[in-house]
């Protein structure tokens, strides 16, 4: 997925479907907010913000920290922005993460849910966040385990034709670029991050909810996630056929008024050094 993506029809769908995605990853969400909030913040950078829910949880929580989101598309931004209205201590800004001048901001804690997975030089995008944040700060981010792992993607997936949906590699721009730790590890490392550390995270993706969650998470899956591009090329009675799968797939997953499926993360941990630059 290229960045021209987020800052348009991608970046328009996340935009028009940021309730659904924040259900989705809400049980992240709250490790993350745990993990932040362990130490005290003055300055917070979110990486790929979105649509805000990590940003304004956070604004929230540390009613004293300055809270800065950048985010490469304009319609998520947006949508942050407007959710943000009343909190006095929280920006959004659209710009690209690996090239941000910070102008005089030294964030402390630079932190982001999966929104550090696309950048197309990690490296260097690492290495310049290195290079403007404050001494001692601490890295946070979460970031997909194995596709094999995640039941949302490897379980929808399947029903589509071979061929159709790329396997997943290290270190190439999508959802499962960061899914292996030694590749991460090492990438980190090249760009100065210290002690960096990887903590396992399982949790549930909820992806429906309401009297009928089936059709609610069809929807969603049917906007977002690894679904839709290859929907798409599908003939209109392969595309039919997709559908059904899906649908009964869901079914099986349904509890009541929810349908939920496993997700596998990594929330990894770093530092950069405590000499100032």
């Amino acid at each position: 997925m290229q960045a021209s993506e987020w800052q348009g029809r991608v970046g328009q769908k996340w935009a028009a479907e940021w309730r659904r995605t924040d259900r989705s990853f809400a049980g992240l969400t709250d490790h993350l907010v745990a993990r932040a909030t362990s130490r005290p913040v003055k300055c917070m950078l979110d990486i790929g913000c979105g649509a805000g829910e990590l940003s304004i949880a956070l604004a929230r929580a540390l009613p004293d920290a300055e809270i800065r989101g950048i985010d490469i598309s304009d319609e998520l931004v947006d949508v942050a922005r407007e959710r943000a209205a009343n909190l006095p201590n929280t920006q959004f800004e659209i710009a690209d993460a690996g090239a941000w001048p910070g102008d005089g901001f030294t964030p402390d804690l630079l932190i982001s849910r999966h929104g550090v997975m696309f950048f197309p030089e990690p490296v260097q995008a690492f290495a310049h966040l290195s290079r403007i944040a404050a001494p001692n700060a601490r890295l946070i981010f979460s970031c997909f385990r194995d596709m094999s792992q995640n039941d949302w993607a490897s379980g929808i997936t399947r029903f589509l034709p071979e061929g159709m949906v790329e396997e997943p590699a290290a270190m190439v721009p999508g959802p499962f670029a960061f899914a292996d730790r030694d590749a991460v590890s090492a990438m980190l490392t090249r760009a100065g991050w210290l002690h960096v550390a990887f903590e396992p995270v399982d949790y549930a993706y909820v992806a429906g909810a309401g009297d009928d969650p089936v059709e609610d998470a069809l929807g969603y899956f049917l906007q977002i996630g690894p679904a839709p591009r290859a929907a798409a090329q599908l003939q209109p009675a392969q595309r039919a056929d997709f559908i059904q799968q899906l649908r009964e797939f869901l079914v099986q997953h349904r509890d009541g008024q929810m349908v939920a499926l496993n997700a596998a993360a990594w929330i990894v941990s770093a530092r950069t050094s405590d000499v100032p630059k």
